[in-house]
């Protein structure tokens, strides 16, 4: 049921689906309406504090952060599944397995190495690993990702086109270019890999409508939710150890009413 609901999510429109980290936030995104859910790797990452890099966080806790997402919401989730966790196709294929296992309603898998010297695989190993994770994906949704703006390729925009054409015709039902910020190269990419449904990573400046417009059909949040609520946990920490001041505490939410939504929830 979840898988038919998140397939049908991106057949028209644009929808956000933002990234819990934890279960409490995953059920209070789940109050506001939202139509599906993503796992963050980063900010789960750091909310046990460890790096979002070179799989810092083992596997088995990956799969088990995942598991409480989706026990913790009806919502479709969509698991981010880093680079699968296996340079191999092989690999690749028995974690897709893994993680389908969990319940999600998709999964992204990326294109990035973790390795500076050489951070994007070759094409012909990258594609084998979208095929790969296809035939063990079942009917789950397959994004790949194209990891070119973020690792600082040289022709950023030409070369996620590239691949992002290639992983759709090796079976990926999603496309997505983490980091692409212009408007252009945002319509170049939806048109390149058009029909396919396009997830675009928020970006300052461009609203949800923005986006439609240009084509998206999916609007990711990343670590975003995540890292706006460490800016908050952070300036208010350092004046109260740099100053004294308790002004970083000004506006918060008020413990009665995170309280009472918990309590709802649980029944």
């Amino acid at each position: 049921m979840a898988i038919t609901e998140f397939r049908k999510l991106h057949e028209s429109g644009c929808f956000v689906i933002p990234n819990p980290w934890d279960i409490g936030t995953a059920r209070y995104l789940g109050k506001l309406g939202f139509r599906a859910l993503a796992t963050t790797s980063a900010g789960f990452a750091f909310s046990i504090g460890m790096p979002d890099a070179d799989w810092a966080v083992p596997l088995d806790l990956a799969l088990k952060h995942i598991a409480e997402i989706v026990s913790a919401t009806d919502l479709p989730v969509n698991a981010d599944f880093e680079s699968g966790y296996s340079h191999e196709p092989q690999g690749v294929a028995a974690n897709v397995r893994r993680c389908v296992e969990t319940g999600v309603a998709g999964l992204s898998i990326e294109d990035a190495t973790g390795d500076r010297d050489k951070p994007l695989y070759d094409l012909p190993l990258a594609v084998e690993r979208i095929k790969a994770a296809r035939s063990a994906a079942s009917d789950v949704v397959l994004t790949a990702r194209a990891e070119c703006f973020l690792v600082g390729h040289s022709d950023p925009l030409r070369e996620s086109i590239r691949r992002l054409q290639a992983y759709a015709e090796a079976g990926a039902d999603v496309l997505y270019a983490p980091g692409v910020r212009e408007r252009a190269d945002i319509r170049a990419i939806v048109a390149a890999v058009h029909p396919r449904p396009v997830n675009v990573l928020a970006t300052a400046g461009l609203k949800v409508s923005d986006l439609a417009e240009l084509g998206v059909r999916r609007v990711s949040l990343g670590s975003s939710l995540a890292r706006a609520a460490w800016t908050g946990f952070i300036r208010a920490s350092k004046l109260i150890a740099e100053q004294g001041s308790f002004a970083g505490l000004d506006g918060a939410v008020p413990y009665a009413e995170l309280n009472e939504f918990f309590r709802g929830v649980a029944k």
